[in-house]
């Protein structure tokens, strides 16, 4: 194959076909592109005589959801495939495994997950994930914690920090989600109905200091390996599996930011579920799963987080001062909170929107999720710096909804 070109699906084809081992000898495989995201071609390559298929996914120089006019590193893919392989070693079995990465073309082959749904499509559909805060609180704990310097050799980590080093995505987080949401910016998308409220972002000066300050950390504080774009589409699911795909965006930063994106993306479903669920017991059935599963996936990590760092903590320091461990995940608490606020906020006013709320039909309903989630979300950023316990996000969360 050529120097550097976006495929066909027959170039696909030809490749998957020559992964030695993988299809039958003389397969007629069948390929479908089927990328639905913003930054990559994803193509699904199957064998119905065999019944195996894989996925290939290839970088684009560009931004998908613009076009040529926002360009990007292809190196995101060499950072996304590198993510995966460290991430299938810390908490195995729950990201796709990687067959092969071809660097000149940017592109990863990795496992398919077809029997799994995006996770975001599954609580549109009011589907309950049972497994979901125990594995993605392991699958955080793992791999923040092993990439930190609680977990991880000082010096190792900081060459480690070298060979993640991510300015281009890095570049659309602090844009979309650290700036244009609380200014006047051609990347927004408000919908006329809400416009007071976006200007009531422009205008809220305290709140612009609690962004500033979690955007201060998020360009700083390289804590440990993000995957930098955990929401509920980086997740394939079932009731008894979790799957964590798509981590171009990992990069060394702050740990609370990838919690509270899961936090978030939860919390995004909670305010779109207005209008999914007509039945009013079935809805505060629902939303109580859900606030259920924030705090389950908080507890769930602070405990298993702390269970490594006192089995496996590294820094002699960290592990033997009184009062330390419980400083850090006090702090970590409070990021999480702010980081889910700002993820909220970004998605409602933001560039790319959320299924949960962007599909709702119905404006007066999507007017109402939208208000919903915003309440919540300038909330939450509101609180971060006084939280002492997940108790306190949940008491918004259900303050918000009261009032709406």
């Amino acid at each position: 194959m050529s120097a550097y070109h976006p495929l066909t699906e027959q170039e696909a084809i030809a490749i998957a076909g020559s992964i030695e081992g993988f299809f039958p000898s003389g397969a007629a495989l069948n390929c479908r592109e089927i990328g639905d995201g913003n930054l990559n071609l994803v193509f699904h390559i199957t064998d119905a005589a065999s019944g195996k298929s894989l996925i290939m996914k290839q970088a684009l120089p560009y931004a998908k959801v613009v076009g040529e006019s926002w360009p990007l590193s292809l190196d995101r893919a060499r950072i996304e495939s590198e993510s995966l392989i460290l991430q299938n070693k810390l908490a195995p079995g729950l990201v796709p495994a990687v067959y092969k990465y071809d660097p000149e073309l940017a592109l990863t082959i990795m496992e398919d997950l077809s029997d799994h749904l995006i996770m975001r499509q599954g609580l549109i559909n009011g589907i309950r994930y049972p497994k979901f805060a125990e594995d993605i609180s392991t699958f955080m704990a793992n791999t923040l914690f092993f990439t930190s310097d609680l977990g991880l050799n000082q010096q190792e980590k900081k060459l480690r920090v070298k060979e993640f080093i991510n300015p281009d995505l890095c570049k659309i987080t602090e844009d979309l989600i650290f700036d244009d949401p609380y200014t006047v910016s051609a990347n927004n998308n408000i919908e006329p109905a809400i416009e007071d409220a976006a200007a009531a972002l422009r205008e809220d000066k305290a709140l612009h200091l609690e962004v500033a300050l979690l955007r201060e950390k998020f360009l700083t504080n390289a804590q440990a390996l993000l995957h930098g774009d955990l929401h509920t589409g980086s997740v394939f699911a079932t009731p008894e599996s979790t799957k964590v795909i798509d981590p171009e965006f990992a990069y060394y930063g702050p740990i609370g930011f990838d919690i509270g994106a899961v936090i978030a993306n939860l919390l995004l479903n909670y305010a779109g579920q207005g209008h999914w669920i007509k039945d009013e017991n079935e809805l505060a059935d629902f939303r109580g799963y859900l606030v259920e599963t924030v705090r389950d996936t908080w507890t769930k990590f602070d405990q298993k987080f702390r269970a490594l760092w006192n089995e496996h903590g590294v820094d002699r320091i960290a592990n033997t001062t009184p009062g330390y461990q419980d400083l850090y995940m006090s702090r970590l608490l409070q990021d999480a909170i702010g980081y889910a606020g700002c993820k909220i906020v970004r998605r409602v006013v933001g560039l790319a929107h959320v299924a949960d709320i962007a599909t709702i039909p119905d404006s007066a309903a999507r007017e109402r999720a939208q208000r919903l989630a915003l309440e919540i979300g300038t909330s939450l950023i509101h609180l971060n710096r006084r939280a002492t316990s997940i108790e306190q996000a949940i008491d918004v969360i259900l303050t918000a909804e009261a009032k709406h």
